[in-house]
């Protein structure tokens, strides 16, 4: 488990070399499931660049060779790796429930992929205690309060502090400060879709970085910019924004 954090966390840290998708759909029984690519071939290029044995000098970038190319459970992983099991019936539920692959190209590690399947309000609740002790880089908005039907966006969940944190917790202070006083730099935008199985009927609320791209899906883009700007004023910023669904 810590090896695929560091990983996460790596790649986070060199956010300029990386691009990080997030798509969460909503299913009809109130349960969600969210993916997370991580595309790190520019940053792997860069460190081969620096020196060819760059990668193997670090042994959890060694690691990356030896994670399953298709989707397993960390649970899994876990055994595979013959790492202590845990007891806790919750523990075990939530494992069983968050898959990761490693994507390839030309049999070259190409970046990391992070799914939370079927999770439901208990579970996402579990996973925001366990989320305040260790700082996973999550897209806050899984934590949105979704009933099957309706979707209550809290406009507060914009912004990056889940990747500030992973970066105060896991990085020297002198790393963290550096790497948070440029993500303006390195990223343009950031973006989320929702997607929905049955059709939206109605949107109430209105944010600048929200917009309805079809009748089953939603896009936010963040402006990081403004997010970063104390003097920015959005035309739009309602704090919150009820997406209610047929």
């Amino acid at each position: 488990m810590k090896k695929i954090l560091f990983l996460l966390t790596a790649a986070l840290f060199v956010l300029q070399s990386c691009t990080i998708n997030s798509e969460i759909v909503y299913h009809k029984d109130a349960a969600s499931t969210s993916v997370t690519d991580i595309d790190m071939r520019q940053f792997i290029s860069e460190m081969k660049a620096m020196t060819p044995d760059s990668l193997k000098q670090q042994k959890e970038f060694g690691y990356m060779d030896q994670l399953p190319t298709t989707w397993t459970s960390f649970l899994d992983i876990q055994k595979k790796d013959g790492k202590k099991q845990p007891t806790d019936p919750d523990s075990i539920r939530i494992m069983k429930k968050i898959f990761m692959k490693m994507n390839k190209e030309n049999n070259e590690p190409a970046g990391m992929s992070l799914k939370m399947d079927h999770f439901t309000q208990t579970d996402y609740q579990f996973l925001s205690d366990y989320n305040k002790k260790e700082k996973l880089p999550l897209d806050q908005n899984i934590f949105n309060n979704w009933n099957g039907k309706t979707l209550t966006i809290n406009t507060e969940n914009f912004n990056v502090k889940n990747i500030e944190q992973t970066l105060r917790s896991k990085t020297s202070k002198e790393e963290a400060e550096k790497v948070e006083g440029m993500i303006t730099m390195f990223f343009k935008s950031i973006g989320t879709t929702l997607k929905f199985e049955n059709k939206i009927k109605s949107i109430t609320g209105k944010h600048d970085w929200v917009k309805q791209i079809d009748n089953y899906t939603v896009k936010i883009d963040y402006d990081l910019k403004a997010m970063y700007d104390k003097e920015a004023k959005l035309k739009n910023a309602d704090k919150t924004i009820v997406i209610e669904t047929e």
